[in-house]
């Protein structure tokens, strides 16, 4: 009976996933057009003025953001054109229009109405002509921000180390291609040694990504990415010691770790980088991704810890005893993951 109750607990743990919200904020866009006359200049700051945005308002029909009825609203003398334009795309609603500020962006309160009842995220990027960009993130608890101008460097390095974290954490495929790497590496010394090879591998490509010095498209290598998880979990099922995932798992983990890579930066691109901050924005949100991935090893390697010494007394080989439906669970959900994403852009 023990024995029954620990699968279907393993079970409920895995399933989370596969039902669990993808981390979709919606996308705020401000996109200045034209204007930018300098009205004033004080302390080295300038002061702008007769400045018109295009704006995008993008609300996903995946993920938290999904069915939230939430509205862009900002203060001061802000001009909306009264043409609105509305369009409808299989992963978000968009919503397009055109703004004038005759005393210039700076210092206008950028707020998402009912946000704070709702548990979305919302990502703001302001985009100007002298090429400069300004980021931030709201939610529940922080549902409006200052329009400040150029940012500093530490709130850039602050926002996107944010940013990074939250993406690994609610990045549910990139977690459980770890927690399979970590089942077949086993030891600590070979836990360090393959993860460290995943981090340097997907680090490589989310820089070359995020730059633009490499481009691929992104639903094939998320697809791919889903089934590198296939991949592992057949390689637990089979059990065959001899293989090259079980001798070496840091020659898997780096392989896929390229690809995992270029999924992370697929989700960078989403915000976009402050061109007046990028290697600090691409340092911190790596950090970011990195931090998010050291916590969930450690959680992991806790709580097995933890479970192996509950059930030592018992005499139950728990690892043996669930190895084989476990990876069978895990590569079911995975596979429907697979062909999920290949019918996205075949279909």
């Amino acid at each position: 009976m023990k024995n029954i109750l620990i699968i279907t607990a393993i079970y409920c743990f895995a399933i989370i996933p596969a039902m669990a919200d993808e981390y979709r904020p919606a996308y705020l866009e401000l996109k200045q057009t034209g204007g930018g006359k300098i009205n004033a200049e004080q302390n080295g700051s300038k002061k702008y003025s007769h400045e018109q945005y295009n704006v995008l308002w993008k609300v996903p029909a995946k993920g938290k953001a999904r069915n939230q009825n939430l509205n862009v609203v900002f203060s001061g003398d802000i001009n909306k054109a009264p043409n609105v334009r509305k369009s409808q795309i299989a992963a978000a609603t968009i919503k397009r229009w055109t703004i004038q500020a005759p005393d210039g962006l700076a210092g206008t309160t950028v707020r998402i109405q009912d946000l704070e009842s709702s548990s979305a995220d919302v990502l703001v990027r302001i985009e100007r002509l002298d090429g400069t960009t300004e980021t931030a993130r709201l939610n529940a608890s922080e549902t409006a921000f200052i329009v400040q101008g150029t940012p500093e460097f530490w709130q850039v390095a602050n926002s996107y180390l944010v940013f990074g974290i939250e993406h690994i954490l609610e990045g549910f495929d990139h977690l459980l291609f770890v927690a399979c790497l970590i089942f077949i590496a086993g030891s600590w010394r070979r836990i360090f040694v393959t993860i460290t090879g995943f981090t340097i591998a997907h680090s490589i490509t989310l820089t070359l990504a995020a730059l633009e010095l490499v481009q691929i498209a992104i639903p094939p290598v998320e697809a791919v990415i889903a089934l590198s998880i296939v991949f592992l979990a057949r390689e637990i099922a089979l059990d065959r010691r001899d293989t090259l995932t079980w001798r070496y798992p840091i020659a898997v983990s780096a392989s896929f770790g390229l690809l995992h890579g270029f999924g992370f930066a697929s989700a960078l691109s989403d915000i976009g980088l402050p061109q007046t901050e990028i290697p600090a924005a691409l340092l911190a949100f790596n950090i970011g991704v990195e931090l998010g991935q050291l916590l969930f090893v450690a959680t992991l390697m806790i709580v097995a810890r933890l479970i192996r010494l509950v059930i030592k007394s018992h005499k139950i080989d728990f690892l043996a005893y669930l190895q084989t439906p476990a990876a069978y669970f895990v590569g079911c959900i995975t596979m429907y993951w697979t062909l999920q994403r290949v019918s996205g852009f075949l279909i």
